[in-house]
Order: structure tokens, then C-alpha cells, then sequence
């Protein structure tokens, strides 16, 4: 099970805790810590912490993601740049 960094570093971005982001959410805080810590989520689930922090709900389901590649702002900034 691999650590799904790039959610706790966007989380720290925010600079929400734990608790504020499972919040904003609507999931429960140790749903969100299972998330972080790599353990499988169903789509819903996904759908719900990417809606919160701005990012596509896929990479959650990728061997090898990369944040900047699926953060929905960066495909609108992209387009109007």
C-alpha cells in the first residue's frame, strides 16, 4: 500500500487538517486518513475528497500519479493562458 502523498500535500496547501477536509468532504476523518494512507476508496468516496480539494477523482485509482496533471484549475488556467 503506497502513500498517497500528493493528497496530504494538497491538503497542507489548503492548510486544512484532517478533520476540516473530511469536512468539507462529507466523509468521515478516518475515511480520509485510510485515503492518505494508500488504502483503497471506493469512486464515490474519490469523487467526494477530489471534489473538495480541486483534483480529478481518477488518481486515486493511478499506479503513478502526478497532482499537476489532474488538478481541474490548472486545465481551466491552461486554457485561458
Amino acid at each position: 500500500m503506497k502513500r498517497r502523498q500528493w493528497l496530504i500535500d494538497l491538503r497542507n496547501e489548503m492548510d486544512l487538517t484532517q478533520e476540516q477536509l473530511a469536512e468539507r468532504a462529507g466523509v468521515e476523518r478516518s475515511t480520509l486518513t485510510k485515503a492518505e494512507n494508500g488504502n483503497s476508496v471506493s469512486v464515490k468516496t474519490a469523487k467526494k475528497i477530489a471534489s473538495a480539494v480541486g483534483c480529478s477523482w481518477t488518481i486515486f485509482f493511478e499506479t503513478n500519479c502526478d497532482v499537476s496533471g489532474h488538478n481541474d484549475q490548472s486545465a481551466t488556467s491552461a486554457s485561458t493562458a
